[in-house]
């Protein structure tokens, strides 16, 4: 062998080794999460009435100030997804630091994610790749090409792990990560590597089968061509609602801070006592959503049910990830983005040409519009939602929705969400500085 190809191998080995690392922890994750979500259930079969109401209040009140105080303690980076911390290292602006983020994302992560707070694990899972990638770097000394190469393998590897997409994962790399991601041979065959083990090590360890995470059962209809404009119309709603949904976040994180200077631990507080109340007023508004989707794909509610969880969901997501916990956006995103799918799915049954059409349908290629929208991602959003839901012959109006709610996003002048995250997370450093 050349020298080259052995170079190339000891890479592809480390890269080898981040998956198999991010897949077992990121499964374990993944159960312990499902364990500690189980709480809720707990309670109201031991409990009723006020009481009931009252302690699932003041317990999720009381887990969502612990870990503010933890994170904001011990790693102030680990709070949010982490995507933007993992970008700003790749730029040379931000550090990982992988001692303190590992255990602060991991144990944190669990109990703020199993708290019922609107957040999702694939942003802890991807931070958690990445500081699992800088710690085996920092110990073989990797050059600065092969350390961002393998950053973003670890991150990766993270997402494919969480949503059971290695390609998907992949193609995050490509197309998000495009600025930070030094493109070569070499990084590229690592990434994917990484994504590969790591969803066969997390599947191994949950007992999940290496198909569909999120299968959706789609009542058997024709997709004729007459009914393609309407995901155009669908995509150009989600164009909006992305806008609003990126403008939100960075106007409830910009909230959440004000009140910690007049009044610490006041916002998380509020925000926890209130999600904690509307986990036995309201389940559907609250926990990442996952099990919601499957839930109304199967039984969906009335218009007005539905454009109700599109409004209360929006406003738990912002003030969810406000807080400052460790929990990602894809989850929430993708819930959102369904109740208002499936909504306008209802709405468009009442007229003659989309008559018979199931809901489902527009719920699934609105996952991966809002998606679009919000991250700037179309593409990855594409590939997520066939992996996560099965639904392959739906990659056209898939495609169709994602493109124009990325236009309109684009056009109206709405940025990246994790771009518009770490310029915000500069600007605080710059101005404590």
């Amino acid at each position: 062998m050349s020298p080259k190809s052995i170079s190339d191998a000891r890479h592809f080995a480390a890269a080898a080794l981040v998956g198999v690392l991010v897949g077992l922890i990121g499964g374990l994750f993944h159960v312990a999460i499902d364990s500690v979500s189980r709480w809720p259930a707990w309670l109201a079969s031991h409990t009723n009435g006020w009481l009931h109401l009252t302690l699932s209040g003041l317990i999720t009140a009381l887990i969502t100030v612990l870990c503010v105080l933890v994170v904001r303690r011990v790693a102030p980076e680990a709070a949010g997804s982490g995507v933007q911390e993992i970008e700003g290292a790749m730029d040379g602006v931000r550090i990982i630091r992988w001692q303190r983020i590992l255990p602060v994302k991991f144990f944190i992560g669990i109990f703020s994610i199993g708290s019922g707070l609107v957040l999702g694990r694939e942003g802890p899972t991807i931070h958690i790749g990445a500081s699992i990638s800088a710690w085996l770097s920092n110990k073989t000394r990797q050059a600065e090409h092969e350390h961002k190469g393998l950053l973003a393998a670890g991150a990766a590897a993270g997402l494919a792990c969480a949503f059971n997409a290695p390609v998907a994962a992949l193609l995050f790399v490509g197309e998000e990560m495009r600025r930070q991601f030094p493109f070569s041979f070499r990084n590229f065959m690592a990434v994917a590597i990484a994504c590969v083990l790591a969803t066969a090590l997390a599947s191994l360890v949950t007992g999940a089968s290496p198909g569909p995470d999120l299968h959706l059962a789609i009542q058997a209809s024709p997709l004729a061509l007459t009914v393609l404009p309407a995901f155009v119309v669908l995509g150009g709603l989600l164009g909006l609602l992305g806008l609003a949904l990126n403008k939100g976040l960075l106007f409830a994180s910009s909230l959440s801070a004000f009140c910690h200077k007049h009044l610490p631990y006041a916002f998380p507080a509020t925000v926890g006592l209130s999600v904690g109340l509307l986990l036995v007023a309201f389940p559907s508004a609250v926990t990442g959503g996952e099990k919601l989707i499957q839930q109304l794909s199967t039984t969906p509610p009335a218009l007005g049910v539905l454009l109700t969880l599109v409004v209360v969901r929006f406003l738990t997501t912002t003030a969810s990830y406000a807080t400052g916990v460790p929990g990602g956006i894809f989850a929430p995103i993708l819930s959102l983005a369904f109740c208002a799918g499936l909504g306008f799915g209802t709405l468009a049954n009442s007229l003659p040409a989309l008559h018979g059409l199931d809901p489902v349908v527009f719920g699934i290629a609105a996952m991966g519009g809002l998606f679009a929208a919000s991250v700037h991602a179309p593409t990855v959003g594409i590939i997520l939602i066939a992996e996560l839901t099965g639904a392959y012959s739906l990659l056209l109006p898939l495609m169709i929705t994602c493109m124009s709610a990325y236009i309109t996003a684009k056009w109206l002048g709405g940025k990246p969400i994790y771009e518009e995250l770490l310029e915000r997370v500069l600007k605080q450093t710059s101005t404590r500085s």
